[in-house]
């Protein structure tokens, strides 16, 4: 029967699908709209935080974390799921430190998360993780922007927008990006795919933004204020 395949994530469907996996990428493309955006002088990550209700208090509605020093992680899809993942990264960065004495590379904090994501697509009793991430740093090899998605895979962009609404954020990437953009123009292009994603009014206090400059190499939160200067 063909929905005996959507009750095993362990098998393959007569034209080659997983439907728990594609079941997850397609709660990711509900989730809140998150852009990372690089740069030669540094990374930009955006994300809304607009909280679901009035009610809600908005300190506990964020999409944007701290893995170490020099990386930050936007999260698209389930918060619960990306805890996990998070903490993952964190334990592993430091564990890079202690063992290698210098900061992990963001391609190895990708692969890692993407080979955790994949475990979870093999085995009977589990399910997939509902979350994409983006993971935005500055390492030795300058700054990088990586997703990882449910079905374990990683890829590196020069500026990618995950969640709601993507495909045209992305759209508004492909025709704004230069591989000489600087910084706040990074930041700018990142606020402003954040707003085509966006649904309802966004103030800046509803959109975040992080940054990771690369001669600090030293994650930052950009305050309001300094949010409402690339706002258009």
């Amino acid at each position: 029967m063909p929905r005996a395949y959507d009750r095993a994530i362990t098998i393959f469907s007569p034209e080659g699908r997983l439907y728990q996996v594609e079941y997850a990428l397609e709660l990711v493309k509900r989730g809140a709209p998150i852009v990372g955006v690089s740069s030669p002088q540094g990374v930009a990550i955006a994300a809304n935080e607009s909280p679901e209700s009035v009610l809600e208090d908005g300190d506990y509605f964020r999409k944007i974390f701290q893995l170490d020093e020099h990386v930050s992680m936007a999260i698209a899809g389930l918060s619960s799921d990306a805890r996990v993942l998070i903490n993952q990264a964190r334990v592993f960065s430091q564990s890079n430190r202690l063992l290698y004495d210098e900061p992990v590379d963001v391609e190895i904090l990708a692969r890692r998360l993407g080979d955790i994501a994949q475990i979870y697509t093999q085995h009977a009793g589990v399910r997939p993780f509902g979350v994409s991430t983006i993971i935005a740093g500055v390492d030795s090899e300058g700054s990088r922007v990586m997703t990882t998605d449910p079905s374990g895979s990683y890829r590196g962009y020069k500026a990618t927008a995950v969640g709601r609404k993507s495909d045209e954020a992305n759209k508004l990437l492909e025709e704004k990006y230069k591989d000489d953009i600087t910084l706040e123009g990074a930041i700018s292009l990142a606020v402003e795919a954040v707003k085509m994603a966006s649904d309802g009014n966004i103030t800046p206090e509803n959109v975040k933004v992080a940054v990771v400059p690369v001669d600090t190499k030293v994650f930052r939160r950009l305050p309001d204020s300094e949010v409402q200067k690339h706002m258009r």
